[in-house]
């Protein structure tokens, strides 16, 4: 019982990540261009545990508001914590695409195609609620510095980017016309937004490698998450592209295909150099130490958009390399998020020390000492402003 009340009384918005984590194993195996015997089925398989975690870590979330009310209001204050309200979205998002994709063959597609437009809608709204409610405790109330920026800045503007690929799996079931229109271009518009602000918050994270070295050992595995909303935006001008023609005219719907791999091409060029930049850094880490928390789950969702973009860019060219590379990231993405889940089960079943209170947190809005901390994914996580 004492684990229990651990739970509900520490639960954070970043424990959504194992959700987003889980889920993007599941879809990236439908999208794969080469298909495997019993992969589906074993994606099938993971899709029914991700939906029912995700059932559990909502009523979980629900009973901490109920219970412990006061703690989860000080999280929006707190200038690390908040900006990880972009999970919860996300995990809605990933979780009815799965549904839609894989779901269908267990429920049924009408079923499927509810649940999906159901959390879609959820998820889109509470996503664009994190786009602007984050900024704007940014801008006004958190203390921070340049020194201060880590990969968790891109969670909560990153959610409209997930809308927009998910939306598109969505457009074949809208009627045509201005409303199919409509919801292709409301996905565009989530696309760019997301895709500005994350063109902004990228540059800082740079600054502040270059400028101020070394990352805290446990915020090394949000170096990732810039893969995130680069992979992520691959997968929707390629889906988006794909479907365009069921709501769009000859010439608009051709020229927004093409867009997907002009687009999509350059940006992953982008995200393979980013993505040997964080693995160096992290084997360097690594080899110094890097203590298990929840934040090793960035190193699954956002490889995972990556093998979607691939699987993408693959439909529209064809071209073998990018298939082999689209395979060759799942087998990453499948070992990663095997032993991220694995120090997952045995940190918060086995052990209960993810699901207790971080020591050392220091109180909201104080920059004692140049540090920032929180819980983060329940355990500790310092981000130094200076190495």
């Amino acid at each position: 019982m004492g684990k229990l009340s651990d739970l509900f009384a520490n639960l954070t918005p970043n424990w959504f990540a194992s959700i987003m984590g889980t889920g993007i194993v599941a879809t990236a195996a439908v999208t794969l261009p080469i298909q495997f015997p019993g992969l589906r089925i074993a994606a099938t398989v993971l899709w029914g545990v991700v939906f029912l975690l995700l059932i559990l870590l909502t009523a979980s979330t629900v009973v901490h508001w109920v219970r412990h009310r006061e703690t989860a209001l000080s999280h929006h204050n707190h200038p690390v914590m908040a900006h990880f309200y972009g999970a919860p979205p996300m995990a809605m998002l990933t979780v009815g695409a799965a549904t839609l994709l894989l779901g269908k063959d267990v429920i049924g597609e009408r079923l499927a195609l509810g649940i999906d437009a159901g959390l879609w809608i959820l998820g889109t709204v509470l996503g664009l609620a994190s786009t602007v409610a984050v900024p704007y405790l940014q801008f006004t109330r958190h203390n921070v510095t340049a020194a201060d920026a880590f990969g968790g800045w891109l969670m909560p503007v990153v959610p409209p980017m997930v809308s927009a690929s998910t939306g598109a799996l969505l457009v074949p079931y809208v009627p045509s016309g201005q409303l199919g229109l409509t919801m292709l271009m409301a996905c565009y518009a989530m696309f760019g937004l997301s895709l500005m602000a994350s063109l902004i918050i990228i540059p800082l994270i740079w600054y502040r490698l270059a400028l101020h070295k070394d990352l805290a050992a446990s915020a090394v595995p949000t170096l990732w998450i810039v893969l995130g909303p680069l992979g992520q935006s691959i997968t929707a001008a390629n889906l988006l592209g794909s479907n365009a023609h069921l709501a769009a005219s000859g010439t608009l719907a051709s020229a927004l295909e093409v867009f997907g791999v002009l687009y999509g091409v350059p940006v992953l060029g982008f995200a393979l150099m980013w993505a040997a930049l964080a693995a160096v850094i992290t084997v360097r880490t690594l080899r110094r130490g890097l203590p298990f928390s929840l934040t090793w789950w960035s190193f699954t969702f956002p490889l995972g958009t990556c093998v979607t973009g691939l699987s993408g860019l693959a439909a529209h060219t064809h071209l073998a390399v990018f298939e082999a590379m689209a395979v060759g990231g799942y087998a990453l993405l499948l070992g990663a998020w095997a032993v991220v889940a694995t120090r997952t089960f045995h940190g918060s079943v086995v052990k209960g020390v993810l699901f207790q209170a971080p020591g050392g947190v220091a109180p909201v809005g104080v920059a004692s000492a140049g540090v920032a901390s929180c819980s983060v994914v329940g355990s500790s996580f310092g981000l130094p402003r200076r190495a």
